[in-house]
């Protein structure tokens, strides 16, 4: 052929230790491309992390904000002011770990929602999660519940909404994965009618403006209170789907294999739908409405690391977690009002995911 590769016929021909030797030689430069990944993805989230702690109206000096931090493990004379303290550890510190926590948890429920589908465009919402929990929300603030019963009763709906898909959907007795999309479907639509219902029932001049700006999404509210609720439903589920990630691998491959490995694919389907919607409906309720990182993140993942559901989830939750930092730290740095942060994820994440649509030259693998 001209093109110094071997062909066929010269493999053949080729002795065995030549052949072991280029194999090894391959998954030698495979593994150290994925571990310069791995790094250069760490690198990236730990610069954002500690970064997003400078980003603000109240400057902190980088080493204020490391010895404010420090202070809270070590014994540390204090050289800085008490407004420092509480910008870093009231204000911004919630404000970070709820952007990595949502993030990452939109990220990995897309990735897990987008392998028990065997389709790339499936995202959180697609059960009616978003939208059962937005219903949530807002009913709370009709009701002029206190914040953390908003967000509980986001999170409750939201839950609620999905198990109502899949009742649907077992009624009739299609337990097919098609019906199940499309009782997800009618599902989301009803409960975007009931917010709909809500905000013109809402008082327009303290409730409604409330409404439309956590609808857009963001993060400007949350406290160390919102986000410690908020651990246990979003950390229990992704240990549940990182045990349970060589089912979800053959899964995604198809049910024939699956009953052949001995694979219980109800329980596992089940599993895998309990625990995205607990992360979906965890991260609406802790910052609104917030699209396509759900969807987005977990396409990136498989472009950097292949299909395999054992490094795409902590990929998607490093990738997902870093983006919604970044995209959290421009909404509050680019303009002299906050923009909320679903602005910005949709106004990027679309024309983003027409380039990776362009760039990629398969399909779903």
């Amino acid at each position: 052929m001209g093109n110094g590769l071997p062909t066929t016929q010269q493999e053949d021909d080729m002795p065995t230790d030549r052949v072991a030797s280029r194999d090894r030689g391959t998954r030698t430069r495979q593994a150290r491309g994925g571990m310069l990944k791995v790094s250069v993805m760490l690198v990236v989230l730990v610069i954002a992390f500690f970064g997003s702690f400078l980003i603000g109206r109240y400057p902190v000096a980088p080493d204020m904000v490391m010895a404010i931090l420090w202070s809270k493990v070590l014994a540390l004379p204090q050289v800085w002011t008490d407004t420092m303290e509480t910008v870093v550890l009231e204000i911004r510190l919630p404000r970070i770990a709820a952007a990595l926590l949502v993030g990452g948890a939109l990220a990995v429920s897309g990735a897990a929602y987008q392998n028990l589908f065997r389709n790339p465009l499936v995202a959180p919402h697609l059960l009616g999660a978003t939208w059962g929990a937005a219903f949530g929300a807002v009913l709370g603030m009709i009701l002029h519940l206190s914040w953390i019963w908003v967000e509980a009763s986001a999170f409750v709906f939201g839950m609620v909404a999905v198990f109502i898909a899949i009742a649907v959907s077992s009624h009739f007795g299609n337990k097919s994965m098609i019906s199940l999309v499309l009782a997800g479907i009618a599902v989301s639509a009803f409960f975007q009618a009931l917010v709909s219902v809500l905000k013109y029932l809402a008082d327009p001049m303290n409730t409604l403006p409330e409404i439309s700006f956590w609808l857009m999404g963001g993060l400007s509210k949350v406290k160390e209170q919102d986000v410690l609720w908020s651990l246990i439903p979003i950390l229990v589920p992704m240990i549940v789907l990182y045990f349970v990630r060589w089912q979800i691998n053959v899964l995604s491959v198809g049910e024939e294999e699956a009953h052949t490995l001995g694979i219980n694919v109800r329980h596992t389907r089940l599993v895998v739908l309990v625990c995205a919607t607990l992360l979906a409906a965890a991260a609406t309720s802790l910052g609104g409405i917030i699209q396509w990182v759900g969807l987005l993140v977990p396409h990136v993942a498989r472009m950097l690391f292949g299909a395999n559901f054992a490094t795409v989830l902590p990929a998607s939750l490093v990738i997902g977690g870093t983006y919604m930092l970044i995209m959290d730290n421009l909404s509050r740095s680019i303009a002299s009002l906050e923009i909320q942060v679903g602005i910005l994820t949709s106004l990027i994440g679309a024309p983003f995911f027409v380039f990776l649509l362009a760039k990629a030259k398969k399909g779903w693998e």
